[in-house]
């Protein structure tokens, strides 16, 4: 597992994406992640959101896909 860093769109924020902070909040990630993919966030109360998945890099998605850097690093040692 790992943290997935997204990024609100170009022009968009919380308060344009009317959220209040006490939503529950679902993620929907691409089948495939690849460098500059978007998922889309939706909450219990009907509205989403387009965001930018901030994987910039294969070697960012590669750390992530292994569970973090340190996880990487020690199957790389073994």
């Amino acid at each position: 597992m790992g943290i997935v860093p997204l990024q609100y769109m170009s022009g968009e924020n919380t308060d344009k994406a009317g959220f209040t902070g006490k939503e529950v909040f679902t993620i929907e990630m691409p089948d495939k992640l690849s460098p500059g993919c978007t998922a889309t966030v939706r909450t219990d109360t009907g509205k989403s959101v387009q965001v930018l998945v901030r994987f910039d890099t294969e070697v960012e998605l590669t750390y992530f896909r292994h569970g973090g850097i340190l996880n990487y690093m020690i199957r790389s040692m073994i």
